[in-house]
């Protein structure tokens, strides 16, 4: 158990890569309640989120789940607006008389300071912004058979309805006995559920969850497998892959930035970032070692410093180390060979293209959901 964030975390209960390993052949289960969860209640939340918000929210339909980020005030340290955060921004099921609710789910490292930067921002009236990251738990389920065990815990007319939903969508439902949110999105590159729930259900929800999947393979996971399984997927994470400062094109994060005909804090910088193709770029590395690189060893092409490694480790599913990083656009190309200094040891590393692992298609038909 480790300090994350002002949480009590396990990075991981029995074996990391036992952990990962399940996630990828049957099912991972973990804890996600440290992520914040954000409401926006009123007439005027859709608007008022669409004018903050890097990606477009006008037009999101009730179930429907969005990648984004949040961004802060021209007037920070840096002189222009920063990236506070990536969230995901969903539309839940409308009130009574039609009015928007709105939720989002943020890292749990920046959701205070999110809070506040949507707080200052708050209109005089027409929305309503409460933090529900203490009332509500959230569990994640990864892997093959996630959807299976959890469906398995739910009505029939719910678990049809778990099955059909698409990627980036969420629905409600009534999982073990408790009502909840069910959104099919994660963060392992595999399929599978999140699930809201009151927290005084978390404990009964995961019992029952765990309870149904042990038998088949399911696995506990910490925040090692959670990670290993976000890199072997790709995914950037703030404060490795995503910065205050980041280009978010050149972390391949240019979904998420919807500037035409909008206008949000830094809009204009990111515009002009989308057309000027400088700087470094994210890519992925791979080793013939299973020696793993970490964040802030540098990248080397020869005597010169080409790069900087932001997230490593070896990849379980792989059998090898692998790594992403941010290289000098001129060494970035698929095939290229570069060093990475790791321990004072220079290992050899080829850029490979991103995602290091993706699930078959025959595993794919439901939806490989990623945040990005």
């Amino acid at each position: 158990m480790v300090d994350f964030a002002g949480w009590r975390m396990p990075v991981q209960y029995a074996s990391i890569v036992d952990e990962h390993l399940a996630a990828r052949r049957a099912a991972g289960l973990f804890d996600v309640s440290h992520m914040g969860r954000l409401s926006c209640l009123g007439a005027e939340s859709l608007a008022w989120l669409e004018s903050l918000l890097t990606r477009r929210v006008d037009g999101i339909q009730p179930g429907q789940v969005r990648y984004t980020l949040v961004t802060g005030d021209p007037g920070g340290r840096h002189g222009h607006a920063v990236i506070l955060d990536d969230a995901l921004v969903s539309r839940d099921a409308d009130a009574a008389d039609g009015t928007p609710r709105m939720g989002l789910v943020v890292n749990a490292s920046n959701r205070e300071r999110v809070v506040a930067w949507l707080e200052s921002r708050l209109p005089a009236a027409g929305v309503e912004l409460v933090d529900r990251t203490f009332e509500t738990a959230m569990i994640a389920v990864q892997g093959p058979l996630a959807i299976e065990i959890v469906c398995g815990l739910c009505p029939a007319g719910d678990a049809a309805a778990i099955g059909r939903l698409g990627n980036y969508r969420a629905a409600q439902a009534t999982v073990a006995g408790h009502p909840a949110a069910v959104s099919r999105t994660g963060y392992t590159g595999e399929d599978g559920v999140e699930i809201v729930v009151a927290a005084r259900a978390a404990v009964a929800v995961w019992e029952a969850i765990h309870a149904a999947g042990a038998p088949r393979g399911l696995l506990a996971c910490g925040l090692g497998a959670r990670d290993t399984l976000r890199l072997e997927a790709g995914m950037p994470l703030y404060g490795h892959e995503l910065r205050e400062n980041s280009d978010p094109y050149a972390i391949g994060l240019g979904l998420a930035v919807n500037t035409d005909g909008r206008t949000f804090p830094g809009s204009e910088r990111y515009a002009a970032m989308r057309d000027g193709g400088a700087g470094r770029v994210r890519v992925g590395l791979e080793f013939d070692s299973k020696r793993s690189a970490r964040e802030g060893n540098t990248v080397w092409q020869g005597e010169r410093e080409v790069g900087c490694v932001t997230s490593g480790s070896f990849a379980p599913t792989l059998g090898r180390a692998i790594a992403m990083a941010m290289v000098d656009r001129e060494f970035s190309a698929p095939g290229a060979v570069v060093d990475v200094l790791v321990r004072e040891s220079r290992q050899p590393a080829r850029v490979t293209p991103l995602p290091f692992y993706r699930r078959s298609s025959a595993d794919a038909s439901g939806s490989n959901h990623q945040r990005t």
